[in-house]
């Protein structure tokens, strides 16, 4: 098979480096990618933007499947333009991404099929909102509805702090549009979980569960990221809450996207929270995490490309998915002044060292710049190391990090520490 992935970043490097192990794929292409990429695909540079070229190019090189990986191509319909020209695409249609593109369409469905979510209110306008919110307490949580590179979020720790992030959404459109309507929220307190599932409409095979990272400093302290490290397994968290997340929260919602006409299909990623009232729902993605998948798709046994067609072909249900039982530590390598403003062009060390020593280096924000692999984005590198247990993931992830080096480099030196516990 010829395989187009879509996407450049620390997910699409995964995705690619699990197909590339599959027997049936003679040939990888990537578009845009990044310098770890073009590693072990060819890489196309035609942004995730631009459907009518990325349609042509498919069709020019016969390329048999598309594997979209972010979230805005899949909001804005690169599924349904892909279907029109005639080439299978793995992921939810424009419809059915609405899960992910609008939090006030994914809280009202959840809302309306009685699955665990926070209490929360929608505004469409900065007047109302703000008046809601002074009479409410702190903590409390102040999301945009639409996409905002996962950092649209804000868990406010007093009613002036979360007046300021209302304003910078609804105001100063920090967002752009994305910040036209806003939910408000209640502050769930516990242990954070993502599930990840493969999903064709009534059909969910969930995979490992992974513990992600948000904020950007040590202690979870600073602003959210898109995520600054994770891992799996999560040996704190009993299985009985992890199969009732699946059996109360995400089982319903993939059948609660059938009946209203919307059937899912691709990966369906569930951010928890575990509360003393059981498991809610934070948000829902409607593609694979980052950095999730990075630690996901090495304890990956059966073939992604098997996992795929049975999905696209409604054979899901009849595929039994097999995972390893070693454990696996993502930390990721930023760039100085993540998530503000942060330079690029600063050249890398240590990768061919890192590697060396066992450790996977998924690239998320890199180029190849003379010669030299340099930052070119907030998130540069996913860093995994694998092991027998938590704590050697750990030490081999941390191990690979300190070896890695480029001006500015900040990582959080506490990832999976609570698994250590």
């Amino acid at each position: 098979m010829r395989i187009l992935v879509i996407g450049s970043g620390g997910r699409e490097h995964a995705i690619v480096w699990a197909l590339k192990k599959s027997e049936k794929v003679k040939e990888l292409f990537c578009a845009p990618g990044n310098a770890g990429i073009a590693s072990i695909a060819e890489c196309v540079p035609i942004a995730v933007n631009q459907f009518d070229e990325l349609t042509s190019f498919a069709k020019d090189s016969s390329i048999d499947l598309v594997f979209v990986g972010p979230d805005d191509p899949l909001a804005d319909g690169i599924v349904d333009a892909f279907e029109a020209a005639g080439i299978p695409a793995f992921g939810p249609n424009k419809l059915a991404a609405e899960i992910e593109g609008s939090k006030i369409f994914m809280k009202d469905l959840l809302k309306k099929y009685n699955i665990p979510t926070a209490k929360y209110e929608t505004f469409t306008g900065y007047e109302e909102a703000s008046a809601y919110l002074r009479e409410q307490s702190a903590p409390i949580v102040i999301k945009a509805d639409g996409l905002a590179a996962g950092k649209g979020v804000t868990v406010a720790a007093t009613i002036e702090e979360a007046e300021a992030a209302l304003r910078s959404i609804m105001v100063d459109k920090v967002f752009g549009e994305a910040g036209n309507q806003v939910v408000i929220e209640e502050f769930l307190e516990g242990q954070e979980m993502s599930i990840l599932a493969f999903v064709d409409g009534e059909t969910v095979k969930p995979m490992v569960p992974a513990q992600d990272h948000k904020p950007v400093f040590d202690g979870d302290k600073g602003p959210n990221t898109g995520g600054m490290g994770t891992y799996t397994p999560l040996p704190h968290i009993e299985q009985s809450i992890i199969d009732d997340a699946i059996q109360n929260i995400i089982i319903p919602t993939a059948k609660a996207m059938v009946s209203e006409g919307r059937p899912f299909r691709g990966v369906l990623f569930a951010g928890l929270m575990i509360t003393k009232d059981g498991p809610k729902t934070i948000e829902f993605n409607a593609r694979m995490g980052d950095p999730e998948t990075q630690v996901v798709l090495p304890r990956l046994k059966t073939d992604l490309v098997d996992i795929v067609l049975a999905a696209m072909n409604g054979r899901l249900a009849d595929l039994d998915i097999q995972w390893s039982d070693e454990a696996a530590v993502c930390v990721v390598a930023a760039s100085e002044g993540y998530p503000g403003s942060y330079p690029k062009g600063r050249v890398i060390t240590g990768l061919a060292e890192a590697e060396a020593q066992g450790a996977l280096v998924f690239h998320a924000g890199t180029a190849e710049k003379d010669g030299d692999i340099v930052t070119n984005g907030g998130r540069v590198l996913g860093i995994v190391g694998l092991g027998r247990d938590i704590a050697e993931a750990r030490a081999r992830a941390y191990e690979a990090v300190s070896v890695i080096q480029f001006e500015g480099k900040q990582n959080r030196t506490d990832i999976a520490a609570k698994a250590l516990v």
